[in-house]
Formats: C-alpha cells, structure tokens, sequence
C-alpha cells in the first residue's frame, strides 16, 4: 500500500504528465530551492500526520511575463525561468494543487492557496491570477480562489 506521498506524487505524474512534457514545470530539488527563493510561500502543503493529503504550488511573477504565457509566448517551464528573484511581483500562478481524493471538497486546498496569497501580498501590489486548468475540477477551484480573494482571474487557454 502506497503512503501519502507517493500516492501525490502518482497523482502528480497521472495529471500533468511532466515527465512527457519539457514546456511544463516538472518539479524537483532545484525547483524547490527556486521557489523558496522567489518567495517562501510558493509551495504548500496540509498534513494530518500520516504525510501530506495536499500539496499547493503558486509563484508570484509579472504581469509581463504572465501576458507572454497566456499568448502562449513562452512555455510554463519559461514562465518559471524568467521569473526574477527579489523583484517587486504583480501576479500569481496558480500552478497546481493536488489533494487526495478522499480529502477533497473540504476546502483543505483552496485554504491553503488563499493563506499562500495573503502572505505574498504582504510584500507584493498582486492585481491578477492566473491557471491553466488541466481538469474541471481546477477551473473551479481557480473561480473560487479569485473571487474570494477578491482579485482577477486570466486562464490560459491553448
């Protein structure tokens, strides 16, 4: 039987499909670092105590580079790479959130992406979300975010 971990990270691999995809942000230790240098709050996750149920990732950027990526101008993995360190941010991206299904529709996600916002705001003037839904399911919880967090919300649509 698979522990929480590993049971997020097949859920990982069996959603975005990463590892077949070189334009998607495939996410490892050197990712992780970047993220936590970009702003600490990046990366999120909600455990219980048998490992984590849900893991959030969002990274702050510009509105620039965040009009490039819904042009479909420069690829997710781009995105990522050209988003400077220690500047002054205006937009977020709502990466990804997974979250097990038996802990789904409790809000453990949207929660825990909304706590990632505020403390990205406390630094940074963010105008806008954006996502690139990869089910119905995130379109939904992207709609719900923006609104509760009261900001715009941009899907990128290929």
């Amino acid at each position: 039987m698979l522990n929480n971990y590993q049971r997020l990270i097949e859920l990982a691999n069996s959603v975005f499909e990463t590892k077949n995809d070189p334009h998607q942000l495939d996410v490892n230790e050197e990712v992780i670092e970047r993220l936590a240098a970009i702003h600490p709050s990046c990366l999120s996750e909600f455990d219980e105590g048998n490992g984590p149920v849900s893991w959030v990732l969002i990274f702050p950027t510009t509105v620039y580079l965040r009009d490039e990526f819904l042009n479909n101008e420069i690829t997710e993995k781009e995105l990522f790479d050209l988003t400077e360190i220690g500047i002054k941010y205006d937009a977020i991206y709502l990466c990804s959130a997974l979250i097990l299904e038996e802990y789904r529709k409790k809000g453990i996600a949207k929660q825990l992406t909304l706590n990632a916002i505020i403390n990205i705001q406390k630094e940074h003037k963010i105008t806008s979300l954006f996502y690139w839904a990869f089910t119905e399911e995130g379109r939904w919880a992207a709609e719900s975010i923006a609104k509760t967090a009261g900001l715009k919300l941009l899907e990128k649509v290929i």
